[in-house]
């Protein structure tokens, strides 16, 4: 299984690494089978980034080694450029943090398969963490979907994990999302379609 570690911070910063299946484990041995790790931000600059094609979105920066989003109206957000990223079987690790507003701050849209999902993290006014969409419903709407209370300026850990047949997300190493998405209707909703295949947005924040 691949990994993807990213770290983001809206502030962001994010870096794709595998570490699945005892790859992250401290005394492992390298082997031929082991993870591939694609690092998705070298804490400098946003190549292998673009800026987001939202309405009227903020401005995309790079300081102090993290990804700023600034306040969109409603979103700002970054979309790779990259086009060797897996699809199935991989890991996704990110940090963020929320330096103001009350809404989402580094939702994250991944490939799931031939689809795409996307983890909101404190989206409906801050309320809710899960995954959209499955079957037509949202995170707000889905079995995905529950309460966790950010604070600003703290930073969050965030590991998302899909395979085949499930998608399982923790926040501070706490799951959060474990999901049966066999035969499941799966995708983003309109608003994230721009984010896709690989992008981080927030929402008045």
């Amino acid at each position: 299984m691949n990994n993807i570690n990213l770290r983001i911070i809206a502030a962001l910063t994010p870096c794709l690494v595998a570490t699945i299946l005892g790859a992250d484990a401290p005394d492992a041995k390298p082997t031929k089978d082991a993870p591939k790790v694609l690092v998705l931000f070298d804490g400098k600059g946003l190549d292998g980034w673009k800026a987001t094609t939202f309405h009227k979105p903020g401005e995309v920066k790079v300081e102090d080694g993290a990804i700023i989003l600034e306040v969109g109206n409603p979103m700002t957000g970054i979309t790779t450029t990259r086009t060797d990223l897996p699809t199935t079987n991989y890991e996704l690790s990110y940090q963020a943090r929320r330096l103001k507003g009350q809404d989402f701050f580094a939702a994250a849209t991944f490939p799931v398969n031939k689809s795409f999902l996307t983890l909101v993290n404190g989206g409906w006014g801050g309320n809710v963490t899960g995954v959209s969409s499955i079957d037509g419903a949202d995170a707000s709407e889905n079995q995905t979907g529950t309460y966790i209370k950010y604070q600003d300026q703290t930073w969050y850990s965030f590991r998302i994990r899909v395979t085949a047949n499930v998608v399982r997300c923790w926040v501070d190493g706490k799951e959060v999302v474990d999901a049966d998405i066999e035969g499941r209707e799966l995708g983003t909703r309109i608003e994230s379609r721009a984010s896709q295949p690989l992008g981080f947005a927030s929402w008045e924040t």
